[in-house]
């Protein structure tokens, strides 16, 4: 292969693992919600849905929630970390108390969108810093983990449900970081064989 074939194949290979590198920073996690997925399932006929990115350059968290035909009207909604299995069981709450900052109550249906910063105390439960070791910085690393594992749910409670009506635990919907790197580099190397 020749010097200007080479660099060409190299500056390939470079871009894909430039761009994988950059998707590694955020991190979106997904969840439908539904009384029959809570903890004791309930016959609401409330749906929901959840999109949780987290930036973990930048260490921030955007939450986009959709709900509608709730039986009840909505009194909070927040994160709750970590189950002590994968998609079950109970946890408490991790993210702000006893909601949502600005999430509609009051309502049957609904949508909520906002971003959070999660060096920012005020962004999680009190209770949820100090058992993660009293740092904001341990309640992002645990809520990861609690995420990565599907120990983390989204839950909207109502009047009717105080326990919570609709929820859903959140789930990776992309590959691992490194999983993506590897594809990039694997993909590069497919690139440079072919121009061969």
């Amino acid at each position: 292969m020749d010097k200007k074939k080479y660099l060409r194949w190299m500056s390939g290979g470079l871009l894909v693992v430039a761009t994988t590198a950059a998707q590694a920073d955020l991190l979106i996690y997904t969840a439908s919600l539904s009384g029959a997925a809570e903890a004791t399932p309930n016959a609401s006929p409330g749906v929901g849905s959840a999109t949780v990115t987290i930036n973990t350059v930048s260490h921030t968290m955007l939450i986009d929630v959709m709900f509608d035909a709730l039986m009840g009207l909505t009194t909070a909604a927040h994160i709750h970390c970590c189950t002590a299995a994968a998609n079950t069981g109970t946890a408490g709450v991790a993210t702000a108390v006893p909601n949502f900052p600005g999430f509609p109550t009051g309502v049957s249906a609904g949508s909520y969108n906002a971003s959070f910063d999660l060096t920012l105390a005020s962004s999680w439960n009190a209770a949820f810093i100090t058992a993660k070791g009293g740092t904001t910085a341990g309640a992002e690393a645990a809520l990861l983990d609690g995420l990565d594992d599907e120990l983390a749910y989204l839950n909207i409670h109502s009047n009717l449900f105080p326990g919570g009506e609709i929820r859903g635990f959140l789930t990776r919907t992309l590959p691992e970081p490194s999983a993506l790197t590897l594809l990039g580099l694997g993909l590069g190397g497919l690139l440079g064989w072919r121009r061969r």
